[in-house]
């Protein structure tokens, strides 16, 4: 995408991110809840996915793709699961076993672990998989997020995590504003597709 000047590339953004809300309070729980199920069948297909021993996974809110089937699956395959706190400007993931009795409401009423057993971040990070969110994404794997930088600055300090974005396919667009330093995901994967390298 043409580089454009900085104002406009955060307009850019906020359209988007505007865009895609209102896409998203479009669809029924019904409809999220059956694009969502696409998008966990893809993943469960992924070599990263059976190749991890740790799935690390956001906990989905606002129609979001929903991530408890998927975290369900990789339970039942197995492996453990962390999910992430925001703890000031960071964000620190902890495992849990339960959906039900191991998160409480926290950053921006969105449902975060208790602060129990702190995942291994630096051991886990050659055998586990990121599972990642954002608002929109392009064919070239380029991703906006919200907004806060915590997916990025995680990343970077942990760049050998294998990540995968979830989304649904009226979140990829052609092209999507974006920044040098921005981290892409290796995939992205949605009820229809597997975008990125084989």
């Amino acid at each position: 995408m043409m580089q454009t000047g900085k104002e406009t590339k955060k307009d850019l953004k906020k359209a988007l991110r505007k865009e895609i809300k209102a896409l998203r309070a479009a669809h029924t729980d019904e409809q999220i809840h059956e694009l969502s199920l696409g998008v966990r069948d893809q993943v469960l297909t992924l070599p990263e996915y059976q190749e991890a021993e740790v799935i690390y996974a956001y906990v989905d809110c606002k129609h979001e793709v929903e991530t408890s089937d998927i975290i369900r699956a990789a339970w039942a395959d197995g492996k453990r699961v962390a999910v992430p706190k925001v703890l000031g400007q960071d964000m620190k993931f902890f495992y849990i076993t339960s959906l039900e009795n191991d998160l409480e409401e926290g950053y921006f009423g969105i449902r975060e672990p208790f602060e129990k057993h702190a995942a291994d971040e630096t051991g886990d990070e050659e055998k586990a998989l990121m599972l990642m969110p954002g608002v929109a994404f392009d064919e070239e794997r380029h991703r906006i997020g919200y907004g806060g930088g915590f997916y990025d600055r995680f990343l970077e300090a942990h760049p050998k995590l294998s990540r995968v974005a979830l989304a649904f396919e009226f979140q990829v667009k052609k092209e999507v504003p974006y920044e040098a330093f921005d981290i892409c995901p290796e995939k992205i994967v949605t009820e229809k597709r597997v975008i990125g390298r084989v």
